[in-house]
């Protein structure tokens, strides 16, 4: 069936996307790690303190950017690709007269059977407006009627 097959690959790309950006948080958080442990105090104290204080914002944010992640993949846990149903909800796929769309993650667009698909979050203003819609109900988005052709 096509359209699980559209599922599983949108669902496996959000699963990379949310992997390689916990890669690169893990990543810039051993730099940070490493570069505070070589930090040594020099004459210029001063310097030496505002590096200090700059690695650890950058080490906070790195820590916000893992908890966003983690919500990610909570978030992921919980949709069940082989779940069809005409009315939109967490893992289905909208196709729309703008654009196609899968409701999971904020990924941004990608490509699954040779279709672009946006991966949006249910808490995004699109998805909240999508979410629950059925076939041939419309939504106003920026301004935009936008009809909904099919929903799985």
């Amino acid at each position: 069936m096509l359209q699980l097959k559209i599922k599983q690959q949108l669902f496996e790309l959000c699963k990379k996307f949310v992997d390689k950006r916990l890669q690169t948080v893990e990543e810039i958080i051993t730099s940070n790690q490493k570069a505070l442990q070589s930090e040594t105090k020099s004459s210029a104290g001063d310097k030496h303190e505002t590096a200090r204080a700059m690695l650890q914002l950058e080490m906070e944010k790195a820590s916000q950017q893992l908890e966003g992640i983690s919500v990610m993949n909570q978030i992921l846990s919980k949709i069940d690709i082989s779940k069809m149903s005409k009315i939109a909800h967490l893992g289905s796929i909208i196709i729309t007269e703008k654009a196609n769309y899968f409701l999971s993650i904020s990924a941004g667009k990608l490509t699954a059977c040779g279709n672009n698909y946006f991966a949006i979050s249910v808490s995004s203003p699109i998805g909240k407006l999508l979410l629950r819609k059925k076939e041939n109900e419309e939504i106003v988005f920026n301004g935009n009627l936008i009809k909904i052709k099919e929903v799985f």
